[in-house]
């Protein structure tokens, strides 16, 4: 059974851009940044109401990314907000799993396993920030579970399009490789990176970075639909 996965992420306020470019399909997941400066609701209403329209979509997930400041800072608004909104899941250090019936519509043909964590290593003062190698940060990612078929995080592993625009020097996560090497998810999608959007496979896991805008923060990458065949 083939299911149709698109893959976006750090559309920054311009997720109306996409519109003509979401094919449809049976998943949907955005890696997080949906916002600017984080602070305003009005903002994150409009993200979420946009992504709660889509209708060609079975199962739409997304996560918070550095920008989406006000999902750290008050918990009680988001999920007062979230609960407006039925057509979408939000992760936060959570798993989603999704059934797939098989043709007779009665036994699960395919099973997905997505988890979704924001955190990355800190820079400056955006949000979901934790220091680089502590043990605060590799707690999250020890909490990553071992049958994770995708993983949604908002930054990249560090060695796998991690480099942003116009520099040499890799900034994803040490940790955060260390346990994809360990479990092997079979879809790792991120964003974050805006200058290393695309895609790497390594033998065991395919790498997405997802993110749609450019350094300069205009739409210049499509987004990603792919067919998860098992």
């Amino acid at each position: 059974m083939k299911i149709k996965i698109t893959f976006i992420s750090d559309t920054h306020g311009k997720h109306n851009q996409l519109n003509k470019d979401l094919p449809g399909g049976d998943i949907l997941i955005h890696a997080g940044d949906f916002m600017n400066s984080g602070y305003q609701q009005t903002e994150a209403t409009q993200f979420l109401e946009w992504f709660n329209k889509i209708n060609n979509y079975n199962t739409k997930v997304f996560i918070a990314g550095n920008h989406d400041r006000l999902f750290e800072n008050d918990d009680e608004w988001r999920k007062m907000i979230l609960d407006e909104f039925e057509t979408i899941e939000y992760l936060q250090d959570e798993e989603l799993v999704d059934y797939f019936d098989g043709p007779n519509g009665d036994i699960p043909e395919d099973i997905i396993r997505i988890y979704g964590s924001p955190w990355q290593p800190e820079f400056y003062n955006w949000a979901f920030n934790l220091p680089r190698n502590g043990n605060e940060i590799k707690a999250r990612w020890d909490a990553i579970p071992d049958n994770t078929g995708i993983l949604v995080t908002h930054g990249p592993p560090y060695g796998y399009l991690d480099i942003p625009g116009g520099h040499t020097i890799r900034v994803g996560c040490e940790m955060l490789r260390y346990r994809i090497d360990q479990i092997k998810p079979k879809i790792h999608v991120f964003g974050h990176i805006h200058g290393s959007a695309g895609y790497y496979f390594n033998g065991h896991t395919h790498f997405i970075n997802a993110s749609v805008l450019n350094e300069q923060y205009i739409y210049t990458n499509m987004p990603l639909t792919i067919e998860w065949d098992n």
